[in-house]
């Protein structure tokens, strides 16, 4: 077992990601196999449970209603049964792990978000582990949350604190960070990941794990995300995210933070399942299976089953 560190610098994880690939997947690989269970992979559900209409005005993001060019439907909050029903089908798939995403900036107190802490407790009863996201909270929402059985509660800081004010403007990273300390005051684990493709720096990507990798204890959760570039959005003419900076920030992610779970995450879709595997030899022990992201495409999951069997990767029945 590697002992975490919760004190890594900057220049430290720079350095990691700069490192020559095969050396910098070698020395993922050994902390992998050491910390986790090398073989396994993690199957988690994400099921977007309202869309559209977020105050927010992340430049990635589709579901801003900042972004009026978009042809985005805004929908009202699921019901209860449709959620119900895709907690069944994600759990017989074989996916431990159900997560459901609110559009919006903040949680606000009435019948919705009653609405939602019934969702989870329906989760929870198909004996699956319940995730959620929909932006900042009080401590009073978390304490509610964590007593409706919520497993886990996703709140990507999305970049580094230097580029956090180019990618988005109507809250600010320390926002972020004071949601990621209530969650965690009520014991619910912390989803936390980062994206690339921004147009961030090689020293913005290494700052943004520095602040997840300096956590105590580490987020049990820390999904990899590349941009995936949605017409309509600042971003929609940003290019591809080049496979092997995904395999670094996989790599860089298991070195800095040995015993957490790191999610490969949205842009998995342009991936060979050449560098899918490279992603898993370098320490990725879960992914997001179905066909939907939120509102962007997803791998297919019978070839996302067929690929992981070959590789000899465990999973569930």
């Amino acid at each position: 077992m590697t002992a975490p560190r919760y004190d890594w610098t900057t220049n430290e994880i720079e350095a990691l990601l700069a490192l020559p690939l095969l050396e910098l997947v070698s020395k993922a690989h050994e902390i992998a196999k050491a910390n986790t269970d090398n073989r396994g992979v993690q199957l988690a559900a994400l099921m977007n449970i309202k869309t559209g209409g977020c105050a927010e005005d992340c430049s990635y993001c589709s579901q801003s209603a900042h972004h009026e060019s978009l042809d985005i439907t805004r929908t009202p909050l699921s019901r209860l049964d449709e959620v119900v029903m895709a907690a069944k089908e994600a759990k017989n798939q074989g996916t431990i792990r159900f997560c459901m995403g609110v559009a919006g900036r903040e949680v606000t107190d009435g019948p919705e978000f009653d609405a939602v802490l019934e969702m989870v407790r329906a989760v929870r009863a198909q004996e699956m582990e319940p995730c959620l996201t929909m932006g900042m909270l009080k401590p009073h929402h978390a304490k509610a949350l964590k007593a409706a059985g919520l497993q886990s509660y996703n709140h990507n800081i999305d970049t580094s604190p230097e580029y956090y004010g180019k990618i988005i403007t109507t809250r600010t990273l320390e926002d972020r960070l004071e949601t990621l300390a209530i969650v965690r005051e009520q014991g619910i684990d912390l989803c936390t990941g980062v994206i690339i493709g921004l147009g961030e720096s090689l020293t913005d990507r290494a700052s943004a794990l520095r602040v997840l990798a300096n956590m105590n204890p580490h987020p049990e959760s820390v999904p990899i995300n590349a941009l995936v570039a949605i017409e309509g959005t600042p971003l929609e003419r940003q290019e591809d995210v080049p496979p092997l900076d995904f395999v670094r920030m996989i790599a860089t992610a298991r070195i800095v933070m040995p015993r957490s779970r790191i999610r490969l995450a949205a842009g998995r879709r342009r991936l060979s399942p050449e560098a899918q595997a490279l992603c898993f030899l370098a320490g990725a022990n879960s992914i997001f299976y179905g066909e939907r992201l939120l509102t962007t495409d997803n791998a297919e999951p019978d070839q996302d089953r067929a690929f992981l069997r070959e590789l000899g990767v465990q999973v569930p029945a």
